[in-house]
């Protein structure tokens, strides 16, 4: 059974992508399915593969149902019945995958390796690379991600200052929070 390798790049950023490896008997469907969950993005929206050429112009279409306010070519084929290998013309294939129409998110997909050999550890279809940080599907990401709620609470950085400290003269710090002011019995 053939092993198929795909690279599905971030198509606004290069240097973001995932390898996914798969069997060519698996359906568009799984491949979707893959590429949502490891770019973390949900399964609420529309979707649809492209079969392309070497200059990422769409072909053949295949989509995850069959869209009523969507101007189709020619009739699509349907991500649960299309086995990915049924779509694969030459050694260098290329996809586009299209999802959530509004956001029109685009990845761009290519076959980079074809493999004889199963891996017996391996369920496929599996993600083999992580690359890059993934765009965050609804507004913005951090490097931090949901753990900085929990940062910034425990260390209050809603009052933080500029960065420097106070020094007296000898470049010792000085303790600005209470004011020093001498006992009376040292008068």
């Amino acid at each position: 059974m053939a092993i198929l390798k795909f690279r599905v790049y971030f198509e606004e950023d290069e240097t973001i992508y995932r390898d996914v490896v798969m069997r060519h008997t698996q359906s568009f469907l799984e491949l979707h399915e893959t590429i949502l969950k490891s770019y973390e993005f949900d399964s609420k929206h529309k979707a649809t593969f492209y079969r392309s050429n070497d200059h990422w112009q769409r072909g053949k279409e295949i989509t995850l149902e069959v869209y009523e306010d969507h101007d189709y070519q020619a009739p699509p084929l349907s991500m649960v019945e299309t086995a990915v290998g049924s779509e694969i013309r030459d050694p260098n294939q290329r996809f586009i995958y299209l999802y959530d129409f509004n956001k029109n998110w685009t990845f761009l997909i290519e076959l980079i390796n074809v493999s004889k050999e199963e891996n017996p550890r391996i369920t496929y279809p599996s993600v083999s690379r992580v690359e890059g940080i993934a765009p965050s599907q609804y507004g913005t990401k951090g490097l931090l991600g949901d753990k900085f709620a929990d940062i910034e609470e425990k260390y209050d950085l809603t009052n933080v200052g500029d960065g420097y400290g106070e020094k007296d003269a000898e470049g010792e710090d000085m303790d600005t929070s209470e004011s020093e002011t001498p006992e009376e019995e040292d008068l």
